[in-house]
């Protein structure tokens, strides 16, 4: 039997997730045996999981241990799809805090405490913010004071504090600072105004100012203790922060997209009926919409109880979405923010860490709808290259060509330079038939768009 260790689980000595045979394993190893045993015996695990807040797990034969620290064996529920904050809109990561805070309150109950507020360890399951960490629980020892705090300050409340108060698209500075964004940076980026607010005084600019005071100083253990009732007076203090904050006026380019700058009715509807028809045909098990908006033709897949990942470079069209997602309680569908033009990278230790958006790949299938011509006119790519990325991201795709005389490619050329001749439907098909084979092709009513649906060659 082969086994590949999950490079992203490497840091924690507790334990790592590997595979086995295609199959998902946590080790836990024996130094965490005692933190263990009292997650579970005290029901604390049970607690967790019946209310959705911690992903489940069935104890796994030890004989699949990696190494011989290893204590247990568990198998998580797997979850087919692993996203980033950083792909995340504002309420959704709001939505993962507060998951977050609520896991500490109710471990507090049952005498344990989290270690790790990474964002990393929450991921969206039926559309919902779930903890996948089950090594982050540690024994509480009253008094002990809470060693995720500044975790927790920066990665879920500094970036709330910078989308809500600056702009709503520095979640993206997340790529840059994997550990989570530095309280110093945060608090020169949010401005004096903010020193106004209670909260982010204290747990921001105060926290930062305490960091650099100590960063070059050798720091004593103190008898300083947090009691019980202080600690919940945090959390209390932390979660009113979170909940206050709001993301600022989101009025981005895309949010309105249909309303203003889309189809006639009557090419819309066939639209739909032309992409129902593909879903039937291909009927995949994981979907991928690069270039989503709000979601309306990934839901003709979700609906369909299609694995649907809805990516849009628009956080508020992706923000418009996951508030639709949470007010329907949809489970099959899950909004991203993403620029296709420079899709989420691996990072962290030696690019590894964090999973390419090729790497989460490929899906059954794709929808690239009204992209072709942002693509190859608005960033320069020629259509060869956009054909080779799709074949590395899905088997079945669904694409659709914007010829010249449409207006929005009109609208892209007005104020620059047409130097692409080579922008043809002749063209496209030639490049886009290097990687796949055309099943399908229709004219779109109303308009002068063409639907292709391509499988990939094998």
């Amino acid at each position: 039997m082969s086994n590949h260790v999950v490079p992203g689980s490497f840091r924690d000595p507790s334990g790592f997730l590997f595979f086995q045979d295609q199959k998902l394993y946590r080790q836990i190893n024996k130094g965490y045996r005692q933190n263990y045993d009292h997650l579970i015996g005290s029901h604390l695990y049970e607690a967790l999981v019946e209310s959705k807040l911690l992903i489940p797990h069935k104890e796994a034969d030890i004989k699949f241990a990696v190494t011989d620290d290893a204590y247990k064996i568990i198998k998580p529920e797997y979850i087919s799809f692993i996203s980033y904050p950083y792909e995340w809109s504002f309420s959704q990561l709001k939505d993962a805090a507060l998951t977050t805070l609520d896991i500490q309150k109710k471990a507090l109950e049952f005498d344990m405490s989290l270690k790790d507020c990474s964002a990393y360890n929450i991921q969206f399951v039926s559309g919902k913010p779930v903890f996948i960490d089950t090594l982050s629980f540690e024994k509480y020892s009253e008094g002990q004071p809470w060693v995720a705090y500044k975790q927790f300050c920066q990665h879920f409340l500094a970036p709330l504090a910078l989308m809500a108060h600056t702009n709503v698209q520095l979640n993206q500075i997340s790529r840059v600072f994997i550990d989570g964004i530095p309280l110093d940076l945060a608090s020169s980026m949010l401005g004096f105004k903010t020193r106004f607010k209670f909260s982010l005084l204290s747990h921001v600019h105060l926290h930062a100012k305490s960091q650099r005071r100590f960063s070059d100083k050798a720091i004593k253990k103190t008898n300083h203790r947090l009691s019980r009732i202080s600690f919940l007076g945090l959390i209390d203090n932390l979660e009113s922060a979170i909940r206050k904050l709001k993301p600022r006026e989101m009025r981005t380019e895309w949010v309105d997209y249909y309303e203003k700058d889309g189809y006639e009715q009557k090419a819309f509807e066939h639209k739909k009926t032309l992409l129902s028809g593909f879903l039937d045909t291909c009927k995949p098990e994981s979907l991928w919409d690069l270039g989503a908006n709000t979601g309306v033709f990934s839901r003709l897949a979700s609906d369909r109880g299609i694995k649907t990942i809805a990516f849009d470079i628009d956080p508020g069209a992706v923000e418009n979405s996951y508030l639709q997602t949470i007010a329907d309680d949809e489970e099959n569908i899950l909004p991203l923010v993403l620029d296709l033009r420079n899709p989420s990278p691996g990072i962290g230790w030696q690019h590894e860490e964090r999973m390419s958006l090729v790497d989460r790949g490929p899906a059954d299938m794709v929808f690239a709808l009204a992209v072709i011509h942002h693509l190859a006119i608005s960033n320069n790519l020629p259509f060869d290259k956009i054909a080779e990325f799709f074949a590395a991201t899905c088997n079945n795709l669904a694409i659709e060509f914007v010829p010249k005389q449409d207006g929005q490619v009109k609208r892209l050329l007005a104020t620059r330079e047409d130097i692409f001749p080579n922008y043809t439907r002749e063209a496209f098909e030639k490049s886009f038939e290097q990687h796949f084979e055309i099943m399908e092709s229709a004219e779109i009513d109303s308009s002068e768009r063409v639907l292709y649906l391509m499988a990939k060659k094998t």
